[in-house]
């Protein structure tokens, strides 16, 4: 059956990523997934980019992808230019060259899986159509209904919101890994998730 490591929210954490990556060696996973958000935050955006790349790891844009992608550019919002809110963007831009930029310039904002042994799931890191906004535990059946409306597939990856969920809504079951490198949910270690096969059986570690 096909393992999967699901890997989000790494947010430049370097000791964080490296913990998982040795705690992934428990599991001999088949590929390593990364929703988004694979920097910013944390002081080594730039090393935790550089990793997910030489590993050739399957990776969306999450937010904070944007953050450095449209700063400086006609895309970004007006408040970008505030020089004390937007300082960490600032830093975060000169941690990179035009060559990796231009590499996660190119990274999709949704991947579609097909494994032969698996059903097909969708990954995307905030909503389908934001990586802005999220899905939480505490969003009604209603709420994630609506915003899953147009996904054909019965599964799908999140992030963003840095909290893990293993949750069933309507036809749709939803995973969220939680954080590798800022969590949320009070447990102070790196959280990343395992799928295995029919994605009937995961694991969410966070103890590392």
């Amino acid at each position: 059956m096909t393992k999967l490591a699901i890997l989000s929210d790494i947010h430049g954490n370097l000791p964080a990523l490296e913990a998982v990556i040795s705690d992934m060696k428990n599991f001999e996973v088949d590929q390593v997934i990364v929703p988004g958000d694979v920097i910013n935050f944390g002081p080594f955006s730039r090393k935790t980019a550089e990793i997910v790349i030489e590993n050739s790891w399957p990776v969306i844009r999450g937010n904070n992808e944007y953050f450095l992608l449209d700063y400086k550019t006609p895309r970004a919002p007006a408040e970008w230019n505030d020089p004390v809110q937007f300082s960490p963007t600032a830093w975060l831009d000169k941690q990179f060259d035009q060559k990796l930029k231009n590499i996660i310039a190119t990274w999709p904002d949704m991947l579609n899986l097909r494994f032969r042994d698996a059903p097909p799931i969708q990954v995307f890191h905030g909503t389908p159509a934001s990586p802005w906004d999220s899905i939480y535990w505490t969003s009604s059946d209603d709420e994630i209904e609506n915003i899953l409306s147009k996904i054909e597939t019965d599964f799908v990856i999140c992030g963003h919101t840095h909290l893990p969920m293993d949750r069933q809504v309507g036809r749709w079951r939803i995973f969220n890994p939680g954080s590798v490198g800022v969590p949320l949910d009070g447990i102070f270690s790196a959280s990343y998730m395992i799928l295995e096969g029919d994605f009937e059986v995961t694991k969410i570690i966070n103890n590392t």
